[in-house]
């Protein structure tokens, strides 16, 4: 039995709806799913109602981008937060989300400043009009793609919109500390999300700051990824364990703009999720 923590939708950067993320899911026999849609709640709210029309075990979720503050280098100084939760989330809880809405939106816009200078005839209303809640780079890159800019989604990254490209712009993100503080505040689980993609380049270093995130109230890690190898996956366990941590996993499926990744499956050559999972984090969140 396998399940998926990490899945994205329409609600911020995914291709799927809420629901038709749901009903795919139930299709492909997974046991569970969560969405954690990027900064917003809006895809799991949908995706809730669907699932439990279809029967299916569900839970609450979203992703969180924050910042290190005490790192220097950009490409390690993300931290993504997945925030699970047993309960729809108060309203003080999602007041804050709007706030991180006009952040992405402002970050958003001093990217498309930086395209248009490279002579792209690109605007912040046709990223908006395709990102229907959260818009962010994948939106702003399929319009360069269906402009004829660039090739496909990948090379608007490779060629500009990723960390250290000509057009990127880092968002001021909350805190990584903040980030977590604020899930727990409002009943959340919070779980470090891919470790293996933050740039930590020996468990030495991965554990230092895995160290420092459960002093400050970190009470997960995602063990299982696409971007995790069964290596990577036998270490993380193992920090769970040593830390009292739940063990997430999840695909980060994205629909179509992450075409090699499939719901519940991942990438070819990594492990799904499995059903240990599901059980580790819903005793996190005081399921019985």
């Amino acid at each position: 039995m396998i399940i998926d923590l990490h899945t994205h939708t329409t609600a911020s950067d995914g291709t799927d709806t809420p629901e038709e993320l749901v009903r795919r899911a139930a299709a492909a026999g997974l046991a569970g799913v969560a969405i954690t849609d990027h900064d917003t709640l809006a895809g799991s709210d949908e995706g809730a109602i669907a699932a439990e029309a279809l029967r299916l075990p569900f839970i609450r979720g979203l992703e969180l981008s924050t910042r290190l503050l005490d790192e220097k280098t950009p490409q390690r100084r993300t931290a993504h937060i997945l925030a699970f939760f047993a309960h729809n989330p108060c309203g003080e809880f999602r007041d804050w989300l709007e706030t991180l809405r006009a952040s992405r939106r402002a970050r958003n816009a001093a990217m498309i400043e930086r395209l248009n200078r490279f002579g792209f005839a690109v605007s912040l209303e046709e990223a908006e009009a395709l990102g229907r809640n959260i818009t962010g780079r994948p939106h702003i890159a399929r319009v360069m793609a269906g402009k004829g800019y660039v090739a496909n989604i990948r090379e608007a990254f490779d060629r500009f919109l990723n960390e250290g490209a000509p057009a990127y712009v880092e968002r001021e993100d909350p805190s990584t500390r903040e980030g977590i503080e604020r899930v727990l505040a409002a009943g959340g689980v919070p779980a470090l999300a891919h470790l293996g993609r933050m740039h930590r380049h020996n468990p030495a270093d991965e554990e230092t700051l895995l160290a420092t995130l459960v002093q400050w109230g970190l009470r997960a890690i995602e063990v299982w990824h696409s971007d995790h190898d069964p290596k990577r996956n036998a270490r993380y366990l193992e920090y769970a364990a040593k830390y009292g941590l739940a063990a997430t996993g999840g695909s980060d499926y994205h629909g179509a703009h992450k075409p090699g990744v499939r719901l519940g499956h991942g990438r070819e050559g990594s492990p799904p999720a499995p059903i240990q999972a599901w059980h580790s984090l819903t005793a996190a969140l005081g399921w019985r």
